[in-house]
């Protein structure tokens, strides 16, 4: 008779990173809808390319401005549910307490202040851009260009959301402050938009 595994176990929520995620997710859920509409733009700007021989210089900035607001809307959802890339290999060898050890110190000592130094860098690249009516270099290209370039330091403050809040749940298991809330299995979908039952 095999028995059944073990579901991983995970970090301890608290009340404030609880609300942190709920806020990260919730906006990365709502940003999946541009996806469907990067895909009706590229399919119009396929069609009207090689059906109707007349591309569209402004179609096509228009898939790609998309892409990336909702590429960069969703990396904290990514962070929040855990489901992005990880280099370190021998991660899953260690214990949960040693695990969150390493992950607050990357979180505190590299993540946090190179998501400051970025968004640094970006307010102002943005700022330019409202300030000078930046539009697209092509004539028939898309005006407003701060709308994205605006998006980008967003996206990144969302992710150094998610990292702070994921850092707060390292130091409730470590150090029991912020004070734990309920048990991780109820606490585990932490977005206020409904999930499909599974």
């Amino acid at each position: 008779m095999s028995k059944e595994p073990r579901s991983p176990a995970v970090l301890p929520h608290n009340q404030l990173s609880l609300w942190l995620d709920r806020l990260v997710s919730g906006v990365g859920r709502l940003s999946a809808w541009l996806w469907l509409a990067v895909l009706v733009v590229v399919i119009t700007n396929v069609f009207s390319r090689f059906v109707l021989s007349a591309g569209s210089i402004a179609l096509e900035e228009l898939s790609w401005h998309l892409f990336g607001i909702a590429t960069m809307l969703s990396l904290g959802y990514a962070v929040v549910e855990d489901d992005h890339v990880r280099v370190d290999v021998l991660r899953e060898r260690f214990s949960l307490r040693t695990q969150a050890r390493i992950e607050l110190a990357g979180i505190l000592l590299l993540a946090l202040p190179i998501m400051a130094l970025m968004i640094d860098t970006l307010i102002p690249y943005a700022w330019k851009a409202w300030v000078y009516t930046e539009r697209s270099q092509a004539p028939s290209g898309l005006p407003y260009r701060f709308i994205f370039k605006s998006v980008l330091p967003l996206g990144l403050m969302l992710v150094a959301l998610a990292l702070f809040s994921r850092g707060l749940r390292c130091a409730t298991l470590l150090f029991n402050f912020p004070r734990r809330i309920g048990s991780p299995e109820k606490v585990k979908r932490v977005s206020w938009l409904p999930t499909p039952e599974k």
